[in-house]
């Protein structure tokens, strides 16, 4: 049975788009962008959209059952000239060991909403059945 996730402050407009998607122990997010939780709102700074983008994928996964160990695959979408390096401080401090990082790509995109700089999706393998229950 699917379960949609959704957290505080994060929405796909009007749109009737979950955060994530969960069936069994496999999660899929939608697009993952910065928003500031009390309003909703992309801030304008490009670093804080970063930060708060890790922040908001942390929370969904929370909402989840899961944290970052689960990943198992993140593709980043950046307008050009959005830093890789500002990126990448957020991933080695969420991925700190080398050699349990998940697989990632990022693509380059002049089609991204007005207000963003940035947004991510990810793919995860949850502990647990759909209920968020643990698998014996």
């Amino acid at each position: 049975m699917r379960r949609s996730i959704d957290i505080e402050g994060f929405s796909h407009g009007t749109n009737p788009v979950p955060a994530a998607s969960v069936i069994g122990r496999t999660l899929m997010t939608g697009a993952i962008f910065g928003t500031v939780r009390e309003t909703g709102k992309v801030p304008e700074s490009v670093e804080e959209q970063c930060r708060l983008m890790f922040e908001n994928v942390a929370r969904i996964l929370e909402a989840a059952g899961g944290n970052f160990d689960h990943i198992l695959k993140m593709t980043f979408y950046t307008r050009p000239g959005v830093s890789r390096e500002m990126i990448n401080t957020h991933w080695v401090a969420r991925f700190p060991d080398p050699a349990s990082r998940p697989a990632r790509h990022v693509i380059v995109s002049e089609t991204l909403p007005a207000s963003m700089s940035l947004q991510c999706d990810l793919v995860a393998q949850l502990d647990g059945d759909s209920s968020g229950h643990a698998v014996a």
